[in-house]
């Protein structure tokens, strides 16, 4: 009996196996019954959304739900490491004040509301097309009533195509990119 709570203890269990501290004889039952928390989940590879660097990330996620996201060690950018900002985007999804809603409130109004994504959408595209027919000079071709600022994640690719379109397409003439701010 005496001997067996002793082997509880594992100072007593390291002196007997010889061991440095490290391995089986410092963990408890509970130690040992840890399992990693990722185990059973689903991978899949990212880019972290805050900066023009494109950190790479494993999101892991079960049941629909992100469990965890960490550096991925297979990315040429960031080897397996984030910034603190990066280490932080799994509660970018996870966060319980996080706003999974569209709110919108009427101008002069006091409350916000909840509207439907495509109600909020196309009140959007309207107010683009408008303020476009608005302010659109057809002496230059161009307006000014429009601005774009594009994300720090977007590829070269991305910012070719959203130039044609808002040139183009829109006539904008002030387009940049987060990525050089």
């Amino acid at each position: 009996m005496l001997a067996e709570l002793l082997l509880k203890w594992p100072l007593i269990r390291q002196l007997k196996t010889g061991g440095d501290g490290t391995g089986q004889e410092a963990m408890s039952d509970r130690t040992r019954a840890l399992k990693p928390r990722n185990e059973g989940a689903s991978m899949a590879r990212s880019i972290c959304p805050y900066c023009a660097v494109g950190c790479g990330q494993l999101v892991y996620h079960r049941d629909g739900k992100v469990i965890n996201i960490e550096g991925d060690p297979e990315s040429p950018i960031s080897r397996g490491h984030l910034c603190p900002k990066g280490a932080a985007s799994f509660e970018l999804v996870t966060h319980e004040a996080r706003a999974t809603k569209v709110k919108y409130r009427a101008p002069f109004a006091k409350e916000w509301r909840e509207i439907p994504l495509e109600e909020a959408m196309d009140m959007v595209a309207d107010r683009v097309w408008q303020t476009r027919e608005r302010t659109f000079d057809p002496t230059v071709m161009h307006t000014t009533g429009l601005a774009h600022l594009g994300g720090a994640t977007l590829d070269d690719e991305e910012n070719y195509l959203i130039k044609k379109l808002f040139t183009a397409g829109l006539g904008m003439v002030c387009i940049s990119n987060q990525a050089r701010i």
